[in-house]
C-alpha cells in the first residue's frame, strides 16, 4: 500500500507543470491568507515588544489612585516630596533617593504620511534621576537639554514618524517655543516621546506638580515595603506599580483587538481558500482521471489514491504557506509604524515577524489545504472505474 501512494504520487507531482494553473490558484490563496495573518499578528508582536521592553523589574512607578496611565495622572509638589522619602526607595550614591518626579503633556507634531493632521506625541518632563534611572537611554546626536532652559530631546521614533523634530527645529506647543537640541534612543516606548526640563515645564505649562514619579526600588523587597508604606499614610492615595508590569500591561487591550482582527480576516480568507483549493483540486483529480482510473483498474487501491491527492494538496500548501511568509517578511518586518497608546499619544514601534508567526502560518495553511484536498481525495478514490473513464 505505501509504495502504491508513493508511486501514484511521484506521477501526481510529476504532472503538476501541466496543470500548473490549478495549483498556482492554492498556491497564490493560500500565500495571500498566511501574508495577511502574519502581518497583522506581527503588528502586535512589534508593539507588545516594544511596551515590554520599557521599564525594569527594579523600579516603581507611583501613580495617583485610580489612574490607569500617567497622562490621568496628577499630584502636587508636597505629595511628590513625600514620595521620595518613602521606605522601600534606593538611594543613589549622594545618599539621596534615587526617584524622579515626571510631568506627562501631550503635544502636536506632524506626521509623515499625513501632512494635513497632527498627532499627538508625548512630552515628558523628568528630573536629572530620571535619566539615572534609565541607563539603556543614550544621546545619539546633539546634546541633552540645559535644565532651566526651553529645550527639547527627541526620540529617534519620533524622527521616523514626525516633521519638525530635527536638530535645531523650534517645536510650537501652547503658545510656547522649544529647541530640539539632541536625539536620544532608548529602544523601547520612549522613544516615541520628546523630554525637557521638569521644572521649565511647569511654569510654561500651568503645572505645579507631576503625573508620577519613578523610582528605583532598594532590593528584592522594595516594592512590598513602599507599598505598605504608602497604604499607611493617610495624606497619600496612590497606586505603586513595578514599572515593568505597567508598561506590560498598556499592550493587553491593543493584543486583543489586532488578535480578534486577525481572527475575523484570517477566517474570511481561509474561507475563499478553502473553495478555491476544492475547486482546484477537484480539477487536477478530473485532469487525471483516465490516469488514476487505469491504475485502480491494474490493482492500485483506494486509499493510496487518497494518500497521493492529499500530498499534493499538502505540498501545494506549504509552498503556498512559504509565499506567504517570505512576503510578510520581505515587506513588513521592521516596518516602522506608529499608533494610539494608552496615553492617547503616538507610539512608534517595528512590525516583527518572529518565527512563531511564521510557524502558525504554516499550520494553518496546512489544514486550509488538507480541508481543501479531502472530499476531491475521496471522490478519485470512491469513483467506479467505469464512471471515471466514461467522464474523460
Amino acid at each position: 500500500m505505501l509504495a502504491q501512494a508513493l508511486a501514484i504520487t511521484g506521477l501526481g507531482i510529476r504532472s503538476i507543470p501541466e496543470r500548473w494553473a490549478p495549483s498556482l490558484v492554492i498556491v497564490v490563496g493560500l500565500a495571500g491568507v498566511v501574508a495577511v495573518f502574519t502581518a497583522l499578528l506581527a503588528m502586535a508582536a512589534g508593539f507588545d515588544s516594544t511596551l515590554k521592553a520599557t521599564g525594569r523589574s527594579d523600579a516603581a512607578l507611583i501613580l495617583r489612585g485610580g489612574s490607569d496611565a500617567e497622562l490621568n495622572s496628577a499630584f502636587d509638589r508636597d505629595s511628590t516630596d513625600l514620595i521620595k522619602e518613602e521606605p522601600g526607595i534606593a538611594a543613589a550614591a549622594d545618599g539621596k533617593p534615587l526617584a524622579s518626579a515626571e510631568l506627562m503633556v501631550i503635544a502636536e507634531l506632524v506626521r509623515k504620511d499625513d501632512v494635513r493632521n497632527g498627532a499627538n506625541i508625548t512630552l515628558r518632563g523628568v528630573e536629572p534621576a530620571g535619566f539615572a534611572l534609565r541607563p539603556q537611554l543614550k544621546i545619539v546626536a546633539g546634546r541633552n537639554f540645559t535644565p532651566g532652559l526651553r529645550e527639547l530631546i527627541v526620540g529617534q521614533g519620533v524622527l521616523k514618524q514626525f516633521q519638525g523634530a530635527q536638530i535645531g527645529d523650534v517645536v510650537r506647543m501652547r503658545g510656547s517655543q522649544w529647541q530640539v537640541v539632541g536625539v536620544f534612543a532608548s529602544g523601547d516606548a520612549h522613544d516615541s516621546e520628546m523630554w525637557a526640563d521638569i521644572n521649565v515645564a511647569r511654569s510654561t505649562f500651568g503645572r505645579t506638580g507631576s503625573s508620577s514619579v519613578l523610582a528605583a526600588l532598594d532590593g528584592p523587597g522594595g516594592l512590598e515595603r513602599l507599598k505598605s508604606a504608602v497604604a499607611a499614610e493617610p495624606r497619600l492615595t496612590l497606586d505603586v506599580l513595578r514599572e515593568q508590569d505597567y508598561f506590560s500591561g498598556q499592550t493587553k487591550q491593543f493584543r486583543q483587538t489586532i488578535g480578534f482582527l486577525a481572527g475575523i480576516v484570517t477566517a474570511i480568507m481561509a474561507l475563499g481558500a478553502v473553495f478555491a483549493a476544492l475547486n482546484s483540486t477537484y480539477a487536477a483529480v478530473a485532469a487525471r482521471g483516465k490516469e488514476i482510473a487505469t491504475l485502480r483498474a491494474i490493482g492500485f487501491g483506494g486509499f493510496p489514491v487518497v494518500v497521493s491527492v492529499m500530498i499534493e494538496a499538502l505540498l501545494l500548501s506549504l509552498a503556498g504557506a512559504v509565499l506567504g511568509a517570505i512576503t510578510a517578511y520581505l515587506l513588513f518586518n521592521n516596518l516602522s509604524v506608529s499608533t494610539l497608546g494608552q496615553n492617547f499619544t503616538q507610539v512608534v514601534f517595528d512590525f516583527k515577524v518572529t518565527p512563531q508567526l511564521v510557524a502558525r502560518g504554516l499550520v494553518i495553511a496546512v489544514v486550509i489545504g488538507m480541508v481543501g484536498g479531502l472530499l476531491p481525495a475521496l471522490r478519485a478514490a470512491r469513483l467506479p472505474v467505469t464512471t471515471m473513464l466514461r467522464e474523460q
